[in-house]
Order: structure tokens, then sequence, then C-alpha cells
């Protein structure tokens, strides 16, 4: 099953690079290897699926109600109880090729029940990145405070160092 880490990096693949958005997922080496390193198969019907889900995921947390792919992703699909040693234990009944995609919503579920209101988008406009706050204060802004933080807060000084010098510049004339 893929954990909160997992969820982060699959909404994380489409960053932006110097400028410029990428789906890094678009390159199917990149997507199998992601896919392959959290127990798929790397197959192209499961690369469509992961892509699906993850666009509709990204979607949602930017903002849209709801997201019909999510629906495709998930229909079908049921949650049966098989017994173990401790106990029971649920077994997702999906087709192999989307079993990665649901587990993926299901990941998504999982952060928005335990950790409601710390996924959210970075607050950097011209970033695409996601933020999972685990601070204490639900604090976090940006997806990184090295990269975002710092040009967000570069940005406010610079504009504030300009409007103090019109200020002083009309004040002077």
């Amino acid at each position: 099953m893929l954990d909160d880490r997992a969820l982060l990096e699959a909404l994380n693949s489409t960053p932006v690079v110097h400028g410029e958005p990428r789906d890094l997922w678009a390159d199917d080496r990149e997507a199998r290897g992601w896919a392959r390193e959290h127990g798929g198969l790397g197959e192209d019907a499961e690369l469509a699926w992961l892509r699906t889900a993850r666009d509709a995921l990204r979607a949602v947390e930017s903002g849209a109600p709801t997201d019909p792919r999510l629906d495709r992703v998930l229909a079908g699909v049921h949650k049966v109880p098989r017994p173990s040693a401790s106990g029971i234990e649920w077994h997702v009944d999906v087709p192999p090729e989307r079993r990665l995609a649901v587990e993926l919503v299901l990941a998504w579920a999982d952060v928005k029940e335990r950790m409601p209101g710390r996924l959210r988008p970075c607050e950097n406009t011209e970033c695409r990145l996601f933020v999972l706050d685990r601070s204490r204060a639900n604090s976090a802004r940006w997806c990184s405070m090295r990269t975002c933080g710092n040009r967000i807060k570069a940005r406010r000084h610079l504009a504030r160092v300009r409007e103090n010098r019109q200020t002083e510049a009309t004040a002077g004339s």
C-alpha cells in the first residue's frame, strides 16, 4: 500500500523547472521506474491509470470540487475482508492495471482523514508542488523554505524597498 511519501512524490511529479512546467511522468521510463519502485509492473495501462489518478488528485487539491477521473479510477473497486492470524485484513480487489492508481487515491484519502488540512499546494503561485505539513502549528506555506519560501520573502522585501523609495521620492518632491 502506498504511503504519504509516495503520494507527495506522485503529486509533485509535475514541477516547474527553469520557469517551465514539466511532467516527469511524461517520460515512460521515469514513470515505469516510479511504478516499479512502488510495487507495480510499469506496464503501459498501469502508467496511464497512474497519470489519470495523479492528475485528478492534483486538480482536487488545487481547488476543483471533484474530478470525474477519480470515479473512473475507483469504478468497480471493492474492499474485501480476509481472515488472518491477527484477525481480519482488508484486501482491495481491483484489476491489476489499476492497483497502483487506486492505492494512490487511497493514500490521498488516508492523508485527508488522518491529517485534515495538511495537504495543500505551495503558496508560491509559480510553483506546482504540494506541501504535506507535518509541523505542529500547521503553518508550512511552501514546498521548500530554501527555494519557494526564500523567493517569496525576497520578492516581498524588494516590493517594500521599492515602495519606501517611491514614498520617500514623493515626499521629497
